[in-house]
């Protein structure tokens, strides 16, 4: 099936054609210009300032966000009208990787250019748009969201503010209070989120100065300490009308929608910083020496070293391949006469579930990543005066941030199980041949390539993922939201599945581009990170479907997930040896 006819959450009953994958080593020259700008200004105006962005200095960061939209990077995905340079997705994606790797600033600047200025592009009025845009592009204004409350949390519709319609309708009038709001301290654009007549979820614009705005003090955070983070308090702040921003009633759809993009987004963005911290212990290892040589030369940091490069890889094939994805579709929107924002809204909307695989996979990654650099370090790891110190305490938000890591995998299973009730996707008939497959002779046949033996082992993920949740929803039905343990060992499953098939179709896509020989190191990657992945799939499976059934039918599925999860063993170590070797002759993560 073509890549770009694929709807979202299919790719758990759809094979796709390799061919039609986009993966990073297409980005075009203008994208690789545009990386190699914003990796200049990291150098420039941010590598060198960590100490005092971190000490809060007074105006820094907004200076340098300040710098950066003088370079265009905060307007990259805004339409040229309202001052951005209205590129694609994948330059929108390309640029949010390479600031990923500017720890406090990352955040800020990610903050503003999404949350903060997201929610006017995509919902806001023309007049609306036409004030706030240029300003926030430029860097001139900053954005900020007010989402989360103390009581709220992951329950983003509890929230408690509340909004009244003055007597004579000109104003609304807010009152309540929002907390861990990122550039709350120097933002001069809030999108608020209260409730009107005590139930319509509605987001507003309200701007800094408006009397009855107040902040808090600043949040001592364990990381990301540059970032401004305080609670901002309302008391019988007056909001014209004409700041309502979409429809009253229709804050959900406004703040669940931006989501979809800031996953993707943060994905991204700590695939950009574990580039940087996979570099620093490639370099650290080449140099630091112990027992008279370098630590690079032992098996267990090369184990290490290697392990940092094949999670980051295969988890970037499946960024690139959902940003193209979304991209196609926003396409395709608009030829249908969709506009701008309602384009690229319904394209994150209808990859919405691999949006939230993504986000869980991106920071599980990187903080991966950077534990294992502690480890390399060594005493030095854990030393305030080495930069690994920083990397760590600064990747742990992101399993918090755009949805804990929890809830993500929640959604991942809802959004499948709810798009299969609706007839958007047809999981019961897939499901239901792999049920029957299960009391057939299995297939002894052997495939005449190894790319032909690897489909065939995805295929049977997709199978043992189809049999563990089709025997979940045959038990618990309509209770199912309830049994959270599973739904999480199924996304699990989903996730590890999603990421193993983008790696295999971008090494063939690779190995097709520079032949066997330099494709070699991709492969290497490859074969351990199926044969690893086979293993994780099967204990997940192993542990839903001991929770879920008992006795003969217990034993037929623990069987079943066996064959759907047998691969063949590879020498794992002479293959990381091999992907560690790459990365020490480069001297940096190469791949």
């Amino acid at each position: 099936m073509d890549n770009k006819l694929i709807k979202g959450g299919a790719f758990l009953i759809s094979a796709t054609d390799y061919k039609s994958v986009f993966i990073r080593e297409e980005l075009t020259e203008e994208h690789r210009m545009m990386a190699d700008m914003a990796t200049d200004f990291l150098k420039q105006n941010v590598d060198n300032q960590h100490e005092r962005l971190d000490a809060q200095e007074a105006g820094l960061m907004p200076s340098i966000i300040e710098k950066a939209g003088e370079l265009g990077l905060l307007g990259i995905s805004v339409p040229e009208t309202y001052g951005g340079s209205g590129k694609d997705f994948i330059s929108s994606i390309l640029i949010t990787e390479v600031l990923g790797g500017g720890h406090s600033f990352s955040v800020a600047c990610a903050a503003h250019t999404g949350i903060g200025t997201l929610p006017i592009l995509y919902f806001g009025t023309e007049a609306q748009k036409q004030k706030y845009l240029p300003h926030l592009v430029s860097g001139n204004w900053k954005g900020s969201y007010c989402l989360t409350e103390p009581g709220s949390g992951s329950d983003a519709l509890a929230a408690k503010t509340k909004a009244v319609l003055t007597d004579d309708g000109k104003h609304y009038v807010l009152n309540g209070q929002k907390m861990w709001i990122t550039n709350a301290g120097f933002a001069n654009v809030f999108t608020v989120f209260a409730q009107v007549d005590g139930n319509k979820f509605t987001a507003f614009i309200v701007e800094s100065g408006t009397a009855g705005l107040s902040l808090g003090d600043e949040e001592h955070k364990m990381g990301i300490k540059g970032s401004s983070t305080r609670q901002v308090f309302f008391a019988d702040c007056k909001v014209p009308v004409e700041n309502v921003l979409g429809e009253v009633g229709k804050g959900h759809l406004i703040a669940f929608n931006i989501l979809n993009i800031g996953r993707i987004k943060l994905a991204i963005a700590a695939l950009g910083g574990a580039k940087r911290v996979s570099t620093m212990s490639v370099q650290y290892a080449a140099t630091r020496e112990q027992f008279k040589l370098p630590i690079a030369k032992f098996g267990a940091i090369r184990y290490k070293l290697a392990e940092q490069a094949i999670r980051l890889f295969a988890c970037e094939s499946s960024i690139y391949r959902v940003a193209d994805l979304i991209d196609e579709k926003e396409r395709a929107l608009l030829a249908e006469g969709k506009n701008y924002a309602d384009a690229l809204l319904g394209a994150a909307e209808e990859y919405a579930v691999e949006c939230a695989m993504l986000k869980v996979s991106g920071s599980e990654v990187l903080d991966y990543i950077v534990d294992e650099g502690v480890q390399i370090y060594g005493g030095y790891g854990y030393s305030a005066d080495f930069p690994m110190d920083r990397a760590y305490r600064d990747s742990r938000i992101n399993r918090i941030f755009e949805g804990t890591n929890e809830i993500n995998r929640l959604l991942t299973v809802d959004m499948l199980l709810k798009r299969a009730m609706k007839g958007e996707l047809d999981l019961m008939t897939p499901a239901m041949a792999v049920q029957k497959e299960l009391l057939e002779i299995p297939d002894f046949t052997e495939d005449e390539t190894p790319f032909a033996a690897y489909y065939k082992l995805i295929a049977n993920f997709k199978k043992a993922i189809l049999m563990v949740a089709g025997t979940a929803v045959q038990k618990y039905m309509m209770q199912l939201a309830k049994e959270q343990e599973i739904l999480i060992n199924i996304a699990d499953m989903a996730i590890d599945a999603y990421n193993a098939e983008s790696l295999l179709m971008r090494v063939q896509k690779i190995t097709d581009m520079k032949g066997d020989e330099a494709a070699a190191t991709y492969n290497a990657m490859l074969q351990v990170y199926l044969f690893d992945m086979a293993d994780k799939i099967h204990n997940s499976g192993k542990n839903a479907i001991a929770s879920i059934a008992e006795g003969d039918e217990l034993r037929l599925l623990l069987l079943g997930l066996k064959r759907f999860t047998k691969t063949a063993p590879v020498n794992s170590r002479d293959l990381r040896r091999q992907i560690a070797k790459a990365l020490i002759d480069a001297n940096e993560y190469c791949f």
